[in-house]
């Protein structure tokens, strides 16, 4: 039974292994993510300590990650046209390094949302949320994080809306100017009031591991650009993805500036997916380089709630199946809204779900977004419900099949999710099993048993 799973969902153990098979799927219009599926959770990042050779011997592990990731965008090169090389960013930094820069951008996130609640704004959706600038230096003083003059000078020229006000995104151009800043940004204790270093926990190693990272992902952007391949950043764990998004982002305003070479990835299961689809999209508009994002529902779902429950923070996930549903479809088509205004956007459908796939192709042709434009892309995983991933890439529709591949020992936590993720298989599987069934009687009956 290991073998057959083994078999279904993952393509070969190397580059070469799978390369007949990206070729075959070719042949029927249907291209590849490659996907590397070597990950790592904080069960790792815990057990570290803090001696030299343990973080060198992290580091190296790390740059052992982006050497096999330039070899999968070397295959995917070789073997499929247009296609992506799926990267996960907790194989290029350490788990703990993740956690520590996520908590910073919470924090400073939720200050922002703090201070709006204080001005009536408690409830609204991002890119709505505007604090007067006067009030905003106003009520910095008052609690004591720093003086009128010192706030004065965070919002001049780039860090302050043309209105007057101050959105989160300007907000957020604080944390990239913090080095030019002549004392360290504080906020206040959520439980005392006190103000308190914000990155009393992100010091000079923190910093340090930021370059590197950003340093890993800037070799692999380069060499997928030259290549002609583009690069999926996986979505992973909630504790982790602030800072995950965050350096996707900061590829793609490198990378992204006259196509779509970087991907982003938002889980639609997240309570706030949407604001984090638009406020990524409104961010690429403002600057002027591309978006690029795949949306998914979520894989780690039963993880996400246990770890909520632990810690004692509200349940990052939608409370049912049905409202992520809606998420998801609200958040698509926010996007397809702004592709038909010619915003410089692109969107991979990254589901299983026929009623998503319908949607999608239905708002497409309301909206006039032709599949030539090559603006939206489908994406299934391996082995899973080719009477949707085929049929599109025959009928023109760029469309994707997730090609996991590596060492098993290394891919087993990828197959874990994916059969949890994926309970209904079982029920998709008979569906197919009764449409191929379906298929063998007409031909029967048609007196032509081998031709289609």
């Amino acid at each position: 039974m290991k073998m057959t799973f083994y078999g279904q969902f993952v393509a070969g153990e190397d580059q070469e292994a799978i390369k007949p098979l990206l070729r075959r799927n070719q042949a029927f219009g249907v291209g590849a993510v490659l996907d590397y599926s070597v990950e790592e959770d904080l069960g790792d990042g815990r057990s570290r300590t803090s001696a030299a050779d343990k973080e060198t011997g992290d580091e190296a592990k790390c740059d052992q990650h982006m050497e096999t990731f330039l070899r999968c965008i070397d295959a995917s090169r070789g073997s499929s046209e247009d296609g992506f090389c799926a990267i996960k960013m907790t194989a290029l930094a350490r788990p703990q390094f993740l956690v520590s820069f996520s908590e910073v951008l919470v924090k400073w996130r939720r200050f922002f949302h703090q201070m709006a609640a204080e001005e009536g704004q408690a409830g609204r959706a991002v890119l709505d949320t505007k604090l007067q600038v006067e009030k905003l230096q106003e009520a910095l003083a008052n609690l004591g994080i720093a003086s009128k003059a010192e706030i004065q000078q965070w919002f001049t020229g780039e860090n302050v809306g043309t209105s007057g006000t101050v959105d989160l995104l300007d907000w957020n151009r604080l944390l990239d100017s913090r080095t030019k800043l002549s004392k360290p940004l504080l906020i206040p204790n959520r439980k005392t009031g006190q103000p308190e270093p914000l990155l009393s926990r992100f010091g000079e190693e923190e910093e340090q591991q930021l370059k590197r990272v950003l340093q890993r992902m800037d070799v692999l952007a380069r060499s997928a650009m030259e290549q002609g391949v583009r690069l999926m950043v996986d979505a992973e764990q909630s504790y982790f993805q602030p800072a995950i998004s965050r350096l996707a982002v900061q590829t793609q305003r490198r990378f992204n500036r006259s196509q779509p070479v970087i991907y982003n990835t938002h889980q639609c299961y997240l309570r706030e997916a949407y604001n984090n689809v638009t406020g990524d999209m409104e961010l690429s508009h403002r600057e002027g380089w591309h978006f690029g994002t795949k949306l998914v529902r979520g894989a780690y779902m039963e993880q996400e709630r246990e770890r909520a429950a632990q810690m004692g923070y509200e349940d990052p996930i939608n409370p049912t199946y049905e409202k992520t549903n809606e998420m998801y479809h609200r958040c698509l088509d926010y996007v397809l809204e702004k592709i038909k205004q010619r915003w410089k956007a692109s969107v991979m459908v990254a589901t299983h779900n026929e009623d998503t796939v319908k949607f999608t192709l239905h708002r497409m042709k309301e909206l006039g977004i032709h599949p030539s434009d090559k603006k939206v892309c489908f994406g299934q995983l391996l082995g899973m419900c080719d009477q949707i991933t085929f049929p599109l890439g025959q009928a023109g529709f760029p469309v994707y099949k997730y090609v996991p591949f590596g060492p098993v020992k290394e891919v087993l936590p990828y197959l874990s999710r994916r059969a949890q993720e994926n309970r209904g298989i079982m029920q998709r599987a008979n569906r197919e099993r009764d449409l191929l069934w379906k298929e063998v009687k007409r031909r029967l009956l048609s007196g032509n048993p081998f031709s289609p």
